[in-house]
């Protein structure tokens, strides 16, 4: 019997001056559970997420990661080696009205805020997308209430598309549903 030999994806981890962009282990779990179930770190999302939505959203994120070699990275503190949350690159599986499309997003503890940690980890994982994947263009999206989130965009280098959207994964009537859309070509990564 002839065996297909698969190419498995070489596994991209990387460092920023304060941080490191790794893959998932279990240890990352908890912390990410008492991050998710914070109400300020939710507070522009639906809900804060149960222990098993966040295991269960951990276990797709190491996954992800396993199979394409990147993703949404765990983070942690390269002088601590605390876990602080995630940023990283995504495929997202919601039909959104710029679908198909490779997101950027984050999601840090509430005691990382404040400190550049989601903007420096971002711009990390940028450069990954654009220089070593070769991604034509990286997309971020937020409630348009999330100025933040939207803040980080702009520094980025990103730029407001001008037009918001419905988030088909939050309730109508929900005032988190509308979204504003921020994008950046590669050509503009490179220009900057």
């Amino acid at each position: 019997m002839r065996e297909s030999l698969q190419k498995i994806p070489s596994l991209i981890e990387f460092d920023t001056e304060r941080l490191r962009l790794r893959q998932w282990c279990e240890e990352d779990r908890a912390p990410f559970a008492q991050l998710n179930s914070d109400p300020r770190v939710m507070e522009f999302f639906p809900a804060p997420l149960s222990r098993a939505e966040s295991d269960a959203m951990a276990h797709r994120c190491r996954s992800l990661i396993a199979e394409r070699g990147w993703g949404l990275w765990a983070v942690e503190t390269k002088n601590a080696r605390e876990f602080i949350g995630y940023v990283g690159l995504h495929t997202p599986t919601l039909k959104l009205p710029f679908s198909p499309c490779i997101e950027i997003g984050w999601r840090l503890a509430f005691h990382h805020w404040g400190k550049g940690f989601a903007t420096e980890a971002a711009r990390a994982a940028l450069r990954v997308g654009f220089e070593k994947l070769g991604f034509v263009e990286i997309v971020a999206f937020a409630s348009l209430q999330n100025l933040r989130s939207r803040a980080v965009m702009e520094r980025l280098g990103m730029r407001d598309s001008g037009t918001s959207f419905e988030h088909p994964a939050i309730p109508p009537g929900n005032p988190l549903r509308r979204h504003c859309l921020y994008r950046l070509s590669r050509e503009q990564w490179l220009e900057n």
